[in-house]
This record gives C-alpha cells, structure tokens and sequence, in this order.
C-alpha cells in the first residue's frame, strides 16, 4: 500500500517554507501520496513535485479538470457555475475563444497609461508617510483597482468584494470559505444583471455580454458568473503575492537589490525569477484521472485527485542550477509559474505588466526601501503563496 506523507504534520513550518519539504520529498522521487494540510484524515491526493513530470502532466489529456467526468461535483461549479479552471475541451476550448475576443494583448497593452497613473496614484499617497504594510497600502490595491475597472466593478462593492475573494483563495476556515463563495456568487449575479440592464459600457465585462462568436455562441448567464468569479480572482489575488514576493525576495537578497538598482532594466529578470523562485501559486487546482495512468512509474487510479506542484517544480535540481538561489540575471525561461498547455494563464501578461510597473516605480521613488520588521503569516491552504503583510519603511 502507498505510502501517505501528511503535510500537515509539518506544523507551521510548511506555510513558511514549504520548500524544504518538496526539497526532500523530489529527494524521494518525483510523485507522491500526500494528506495536504487541514484536510479530512481519510483524504489523501496525489502531488507532482519534479519538474518534467509537472510539465508532462499540466497537458496530459487523461488529468481532467472537470470532477464531472469521474462523479464529483465542487461547491464552486454548484455556486459559480463552470469557468476555465473546471472544464476540458471542448468545453474549454469554447470557453477560451469566447473570451480571448475580448481579453486580448493589444487590451491589456491599452491599459499601461492606466496602471501607471494607479500605481503613482498609490505612491503619492503612501510615501509620505515614512513606513507603511506594502500589501495593504500598495500590492493589493493596484491590481485590485485595474481588475475592477477592467471587468466594471463598481468602486463601492470593492472593499466587500475583496474581503470575499480572500476567503475564497485563502479561507480562515472552511465555513468561511463556503460563505465567501456564496456571497460572491450572489454578488456576481447582481452585477451581471444590472449591466444586462444598462446601457452598454466599455468595460470587459459587459463586452463578455455582449460578444457574440462567428456561429452566434454566446456565453450563458452562468458561463459569464463563472468567467467573472474567474478573472476578477485570478486577475487580482495572484498579481498581489507576486508584486509582494518581489519586493521581500529583493530586500532579503541585498545584492540582488543592488543590481536591479544599478541596470533598472533587469526589472524583466526580476518579475520573471521571482515567478520561478517563489511564484504566486504554489499547486495548480485539482485534475483528476479519468482513466489509470502512470506517472514515473506510479500507478495513479481512475478518479483519483492529482496536485500538480508548480513551486517544487520550478525549484527541482534538475531542471534549474542552484534553483534556492534567487538570482535576477538568470534565464528562468520554462519555468510554470502560469501553468503549461491549454490552461496557461490568460491573464499573464497583465500580471507581468503590473509587476514591471509596480517594482520599477516603487523603487524609483523610495531608494531607501527596507524592511520594517518581519512579514506576517504567510497564507494558508496550498495553492497561493504569498503573505498576509509586509512592513516596510523608506
């Protein structure tokens, strides 16, 4: 019988640094059975921690991202509706067409101006004081702001809408993040309703109303909640951890810092290896065997749940030289940071212009950025990597 690793027994020291642990666990081999932290003691997945295997996997047309197609359904699929992360083509391949007419490059190209004056707007407010929480005060807010004047929320609900979509990546609980999810579905109808009803706006959203595939396909009222659940949290939470884990990789690697500063123009290398060395997602959400398969020569049974684990990845030995060192020159090309294949993320080159924005004006404007004290907890849960608060001073 296999073998099950609780995470969890790991205590706190695995929300810390859970790299250690994948370190040893790559040691052992390339694929193992793991009980992730807080789950049911019955519960066990399967967790990809080698490089090659994470990549094979990531397109492997036998792992699935619909539990329907093995029996299950989620609290997501049941409150959302269907969206990228819990389809497989052709579903998904309908999806992303959809979408994709109106999520394009040359859109997100149009939105520097507005990140830039975001992010100016947010230092103007913030510098003066001396110190600050740079998630509270800077991280969260800007792509928070370009997310929802990109997808029309209304700047009202956005305090509340935050607060939800924080439960729903990271919950404090496990009835907290079913609140979440709930309240953020009802939120969502709301305003997909109301844009229905109103005159037709610039936003993407209502672009997402209103576009119309060659044959006449349109997405549906609960194919749009769930393409909204998905870009408003995917377009924001994952951009603060990586604007976040930048800037705390950068000041805890003084000579690394002092690069960036002397040829402003690793700022590329900067966003690109902070994606590899501590990316903002550490497992990519669950697929499922729809058939057995093997994986380096495991036997995975059909039905069985598979954690694909993108951090481990991008720090396996043989994939990248000294890959514990955080070095901004290097070329971390490959590395999965987005994800591979048909589920690569959408919003990637958002995420990245943000972060280039972000880190070049942040340090431009306070050269005497340091740390004000340790950071605060880092997040719970095993898919995002990133931490609660990060005190600076300048």
């Amino acid at each position: 019988m296999t073998e099950v690793i609780d995470l969890g027994a790991f205590g706190d020291a695995f929300r810390r640094d859970p790299h250690l642990v994948y370190a040893r666990l790559r040691e052992r081999g390339p694929v193992h059975r793991v009980r992730p932290p807080g789950s049911d003691e019955t519960y066990a997945t399967w967790l990809v921690v080698g490089y090659e295997e994470a990549r094979a996997a990531l397109t492997d047309p036998r792992l699935v991202k619909d539990g329907e197609r093995i029996g299950a359904t989620f609290l997501d699929e049941q409150v959302i509706g269907k969206h990228l992360l819990i389809t497989d083509p052709p579903q998904h391949t309908r999806l992303r067409a959809l979408v994709a007419r109106a999520f394009t490059v040359r859109r997100v190209e149009e939105l520097r101006p507005r990140v830039q004056q975001i992010t100016d707007d947010l230092l103007d407010a913030m510098l003066p004081r001396g110190h600050a929480d740079l998630v509270e005060s800077f991280a969260y807010p800007l792509p928070l702001t370009v997310i929802c004047e990109l997808l029309g929320v209304p700047e009202i609900d956005r305090a509340a809408f935050r607060e939800m979509s924080t439960e729903v990546v990271a919950p404090t609980g496990a009835d907290h993040g079913q609140d979440a999810f709930v309240r953020l579905g009802a939120y969502l109808t709301e305003l997909i309703e109301d844009k229905r009803c109103a005159e037709p706006g610039g936003d993407l959203l209502s672009d997402l109303i209103r576009t119309t595939a060659e044959d006449g396909d349109r997405l549906s009222a609960e194919e749009l909640r769930g393409m909204a659940f998905l870009l408003l949290i995917a377009g924001h939470e994952t951009t603060v951890n990586l604007v976040t884990n930048a800037v705390h990789a950068l000041l805890t690697h003084p000579d690394q810092l002092a690069a960036l500063r002397a040829d402003p123009a690793l700022v590329d290398g900067v966003v690109e290896e902070t994606l590899r060395w501590e990316g903002p997602v550490e497992n990519a959400t669950y697929r499922f065997a729809v058939e057995p398969l093997e994986i380096a020569d495991v036997a995975i049974e059909k039905g069985d749940p598979v954690l694909i684990g993108l951090a481990s990845a991008d720090r396996d030995e043989l994939r990248y030289e000294e890959p514990d060192h955080y070095d901004v020159r290097r070329d971390p090309r490959g590395h999965l940071a987005f994800g591979h294949g048909i589920h690569f993320c959408l919003g990637a080159p958002l995420a990245r212009l943000e972060a280039r924005t972000a880190l070049r004006s942040l340090l431009d404007r306070a050269p005497g950025l340091a740390l004000d004290g340790p950071p605060g907890e880092w997040l719970p849960g095993m898919l995002m990597r990133g931490m609660r608060s990060l005190p600076v001073r300048w």
